[in-house]
C-alpha cells in the first residue's frame, strides 16, 4: 500500500524507522494490541508481507510491550525501511505471507533428493525477494552442506544465482579476475593484482566482499583509501576509464541471492563445498569475467587445512567455471601464517601501499605473492606471452606504473586519501627468546576483531613475527592497535586468557606458549 492509504483500513499502520541495525534481514515491530496482530493473530517470528509506495517485502515479525509503539504504529528496521523507501508519515500496508512453495524442495533435501536446476531457481528467487527468513536460510545453507551437493547441482546452483541478479557484458575480451577463497589474515593482493594487471593494460572490473566474522575484507580496507560503494553504471565508467576497480559487490547487485545466504552460511562455519564454488563464480560470472584466477591458501588454521580438500575444492571449481564458460585456474598457495603485517581494514591498506610505493619496509611476502598471482592471472588471460608475466608485473610496479594506476582508480571511484592511524596501541611482548615454529591464523583474526576491525576501521594489530623468526625476551611479537581503550583492554585481556596466536620453539622445548599477556 502506498501513501495515502485509507486510515479506517485495519491492515494499514503507520510506519516508524527505529534506527536499528538488523544487517540485511527485514524485521518489523508492532504492539501485540494493534489492529493488524490482534485481527491477524499474529505472534513474533510470524513472516509478513509488507506493501509501501509501490514496493514490498517479507518481513519477521517481533511484538513488543510498553509505550514504545503506538497501537496504530509499525517499527521498521534500517533495512526494511530503506527496502520500501519508507518516510515519515507513511501508511504501509500489512498482510499474511504467501505460502512459501519453494521451501518443500528444501525440506526434500533435508531428506536425500536432489535439487534440480528448476527448484534451485524458485529457491534463489524467493532469497532474492527475502521470502525465506533467517531459519529458512539456515536450513537451506544445512541442507547442502557437507558435500551434499554433486557437480550437477553446484552447476544448477551457480546459474540459478546468476539468473536472480544483475549482469554486466563488455565491449572485448578476455575480461580477467582475481579472487581468495579467504581464511588467511592480511592476505589482501587483490589491492595490488588489480593495479597491477590494469597497467600491463588488461580489463579487470574486481567486486569485493565485505568482512563478516573476519577483521577485513577487500572491500573494507579499499574504503580505508577510497569510496568503494559505486551502482553498476559508475562502475562501468571507472572500468571504461581506468580499465579496472575495486568496489564493493553489495552496491552492484550481482548475484544478491549470495549476499544472503553469506549472512547464515559464515556464522554456522559449515563445509560446505558447492555454495563457496557457486558462491565464487556467480559473482564472476555476473562481473562478466571470461578468465579467473583463484588463489587457494592451504594450512592448519586456514580455511582450506589440507592438500587433498584443495585438491578437491579445485577441481569442482574448474568444472564448474568450465560449465558456465569460465577458464578457471587455481593457485594453491601457502597458508600457514598471516600475510604482510597489517591485519584490519587501515593497517592492511597500509601495506599495500607500501608496497605500491615501493617504500624499503613494504611487506616482501605481500609484494612476492601479488606478483606471483598477478603474472599467472596476465598469461591466463593472454595478455602477455607464456612464461612472461613475471617479468611484467614486475616491470609495471618497479616503474611506477602500477602505483599511478592505483592512484588513478581511485581517484575515478570518487578520491583517493591516506589510511587513517589508531589513537591507542598496545605492544604484546614475548615473554622469553625462541623460535616462530607455528601462528594460529584465526586466533589473530580474533585478536584483530577485539580491537575493534572492521567496524572502527584503522583497529587491528601490527604482526611482526612471522615463522622461523627469532625472537628474544622481550621483544614484539605484534601491536594492538585501537580507537577506544576499552576494546584496548577486551583484546589484551582475551590475548591474556590464551591459548597463545604465536608459539616459539627452543632447543629444549620444542613448541611452548609465547603469549602470556602480562
Amino acid at each position: 500500500m502506498t501513501l495515502g492509504a485509507a486510515a479506517h483500513d485495519v491492515n494499514v499502520l503507520r510506519v516508524r524507522r527505529m534506527a536499528i541495525d538488523t544487517y540485511q534481514e527485514f524485521v518489523i515491530y508492532m504492539r501485540r494490541d494493534c489492529p493488524v496482530c490482534a485481527s491477524e493473530g499474529w505472534n513474533s517470528q510470524v513472516r509478513v508481507h509488507v506493501a509501501n509506495r509501490g514496493r514490498t517485502i517479507v518481513a519477521t515479525l517481533n511484538v513488543v510491550g510498553g509505550e514504545l509503539l503506538a497501537s496504530d504504529e509499525a517499527g521498521l528496521s534500517d533495512a526494511a525501511w530503506l527496502a520500501l523507501a519508507a518516510q515519515d508519515g507513511d501508511r504501509a500496508r500489512f498482510s499474511p505471507s504467501p505460502p512459501l512453495d519453494s521451501f518443500r524442495r528444501v525440506r526434500g533435501k533435508v531428506y536425500g533428493a536432489r535439487l534440480d536446476a528448476e527448484a534451485l531457481s524458485a529457491i534463489m528467487k524467493d532469497i532474492t525477494a527475502g521470502s525465506y527468513s533467517p531459519i529458512h536460510l539456515s536450513a537451506f545453507v544445512t541442507a547442502c552442506a557437507g558435500g551434499r551437493l554433486d557437480l550437477e547441482e553446484t552447476i544448477a546452483l551457480t546459474r540459478a544465482m546468476v539468473s536472480v541478479g544483475d549482469q554486466i557484458t563488455w565491449p572485448k575480451v578476455p575480461i580477467l579476475d582475481k579472487h581468495c577463497v579467504g581464511g588467511l589474515p592480511g592476505n589482501r593482493t587483490s589491492m595490488l593484482v588489480v593495479p597491477i594487471v590494469a597497467a600491463c593494460g588488461a580489463i579487470v572490473p574486481k567486486t569485493s566482499s565485505r568482512a563478516i566474522t573476519s577483521p577485513a575484507g577487500t572491500a573494507d580496507a579499499m574504503e580505508v583509501v577510497a569510496p568503494v560503494v559505486l551502482d553498476l553504471p559508475a562502475m562501468r565508467r571507472v572500468v571504461e576509464r581506468e580499465g579496472g576497480c575495486i568496489v564493493w559487490g553489495g552496491s552492484v547487485r550481482l548475484s544478491p541471492a549470495d549476499d544472503l545466504l553469506i549472512r547464515v552460511e559464515r556464522p554456522l562455519d559449515l563445509d560446505s563445498e558447492g555454495q563457496l564454488v557457486a558462491s565464487v563464480l556467480s559473482k564472476k560470472v555476473a562481473a562478466g569475467a571470461t578468465h579467473v584466477l583463484i588463489d587457494m591458501p592451504v594450512g592448519a588454521t586456514a580455511k582450506v587445512r589440507s592438500g587433498e580438500a584443495a585438491r578437491d575444492l579445485s577441481r569442482r571449481l574448474i568444472d564448474v567455471g568450465r560449465a558456465m564458460d569460465l577458464a578457471v585456474q587455481v593457485v594453491e598457495s601457502d597458508g600457514s601464517q598471516p600475510v604482510g603485517r597489517g591485519i584490519g581494514p587501515a593497517l592492511e591498506a597500509r601495506d599495500v601501499l607500501a608496497v605500491l610505493r615501493q617504500e624499503s619496509d613494504a611487506p616482501i611476502d605481500l609484494c612476492d605473492r601479488a606478483l606471483l598471482l598477478a603474472a599467472q592471472l596476465l598469461e591466463l588471460g593472454h595478455t602477455v606471452p607464456a612464461g612472461s608475466g613475471l617479468d611484467a608485473a614486475r616491470s609495471v610496479l618497479a616503474s611506477g606504473s602500477a602505483w599511478r594506476k592505483f592512484a588513478a582508480i581511485c581517484e575515478a571511484q570518487g578520491g583517493f586519501r591516506e589510511p587513517r592511524q589508531a589513537r591507542y596501541t598496545l605492544p604484546i611482548a614475548a615473554p622469553r627468546s625462541g623460535t616462530v615454529v607455528a601462528i594460529d591464523n584465526r586466533r589473530l583474526a580474533r585478536i584483530a576483531k577485539l580491537t575493534g576491525a572492521p567496524v572502527a576501521p584503522s583497529a587491528g594489530l601490527d604482526f611482526r613475527s612471522p615463522l622461523g623468526s627469532v625472537i628474544e625476551a622481550g621483544q614484539t611479537l605484534f601491536t594492538l592497535h585501537a580507537e577506544s581503550l576499552g576494546q584496548l583492554a577486551y583484546a589484551k585481556a582475551y590475548v591474556a586468557a590464551g591459548p597463545p596466536a604465536v608459539l616459539l620453539g627452543s632447543p629444549d622445548v620444542a613448541i611452548d606458549s609465547a603469549v602470556s599477556g602480562q
